[in-house]
């Protein structure tokens, strides 16, 4: 359940970042999207956020998963600030796409 958590954080994270228009020039190259567009993706990363910090509660109880929780967006914000934002800035999108499949599959086996 974790793998999930953490891959619903970077997911989220994602998604906050383009709702800035700064980080979507830096993925995209393009103009910024609309603001209506960028509510969507603001909204999108903070529901993202809860189900993260909903998973992590019901795995581990209150007294842990809050603190876990914290651990996985930690790893999230510090893999996309300091990891691809700079290096690999093309593997945002697909990465955000496939680490809460990949978390799925890991948390049904």
């Amino acid at each position: 359940m974790m793998l999930l958590a953490l891959g619903l954080s970077f997911s989220a994270f994602t998604a906050l970042s383009l709702a800035m228009e700064k980080h979507q020039l830096d993925l995209h190259g393009k103009q910024a999207a609309p603001v209506s567009r960028r509510r969507q993706w603001s909204g999108l990363g903070w529901v993202l956020l809860g189900a993260a910090f909903g998973l992590s509660v019901v795995d581990h109880g209150w007294a842990m998963g809050p603190v876990l929780w914290l651990g996985t967006m930690t790893i999230a914000g510090l893999l996309l600030a300091f990891g691809l934002y700079p290096w690999k800035p093309r593997w945002i999108a697909p990465l955000a796409l496939a680490l809460p499949a990949l978390g799925l599959v890991a948390a049904l086996v």
